[in-house]
């Protein structure tokens, strides 16, 4: 029996009103997304693919069209349901990082859980675990200024899985980070790959791109083309 698509989206369309002119920012998008894909975004700027990311990533509503994420109809959800999704089956890693300032490196991470609910011993403990596993294990009281760009980005990672998601979003993680650093992070996200996260990355850059095992590129709110690269050997 084959496997239900964790995402599968039908003439997904969005459109702005600007004045009195309409944009179309997203036409007719037909796309399925597999469990433990890693799929990369790409085309140029205006292409649609930040408009799809935020509708994937339930931050925003579609014009029109279909979303299902995990068997379940999005359409059909009120706006808590939704903020629950976001929290527990979605994990979002911006290229902007998105940490509090005023916050440790640990409570940046143990905010979803906050959210969630989570007492506090429960998170700290969750927190530090995840810190850990991105490599910041020593970093954990630290707040944002006292950390490099890189250890931002894997504060912000961390903070993405600390819920365990089914998927993880990251749009440009690598755009305000130097190359050396850029290829540490995405190196990390192969691993999160192989352990089992499905993963669906914005960006323009090829190098960031090759990454993923499945590239769909995006011009003018339709999909161009949609190519799965061979798996690399491990």
């Amino acid at each position: 029996m084959e496997a239900l698509p964790v995402i599968s989206v039908r003439n997904l369309t969005k459109t702005y009103q600007m004045g009195t002119t309409v944009v179309r920012a997203l036409q007719n998008i037909d796309l399925d997304i597999f469990a433990n894909e890693f799929v990369a975004l790409m085309g140029p700027s205006g292409s649609g693919k930040s408009t799809l990311m935020n509708l994937l990533g339930c931050l925003d509503t579609p014009t029109e069209g279909e979303y299902l994420l995990g068997g379940e109809n999005v359409a059909d959800m009120d706006d808590n349901q939704l903020a629950n999704v976001r929290n527990r089956k979605i994990g979002f890693v911006f290229q902007t990082f998105n940490l509090l300032p005023r916050l440790s490196a640990l409570e940046n991470v143990a905010l979803p859980l906050v959210y969630a609910g989570i007492n506090k011993e429960k998170r700290t403990d969750k927190s530090r675990m995840v810190l850990e596993t991105v490599g910041l294990g020593d970093r954990v009281e630290h707040k944002p200024n006292e950390l490099s760009g890189g250890q931002r980005q894997r504060v912000a990672v961390a903070r993405a899985l600390v819920n365990d998601p089914t998927i993880i979003l990251a749009d440009e993680p690598t755009g305000n980070l130097d190359s050396k650093t850029s290829e540490e992070i995405m190196e990390m996200f192969e691993n999160l790959h192989k352990a089992g996260n499905t993963i669906i990355l914005v960006t323009h850059e090829p190098d960031i791109a090759e990454y993923a095992h499945r590239v769909v590129r995006l011009k003018d709110g339709v999909i161009e083309s949609d190519i799965r690269t061979q798996d690399k050997v491990a």
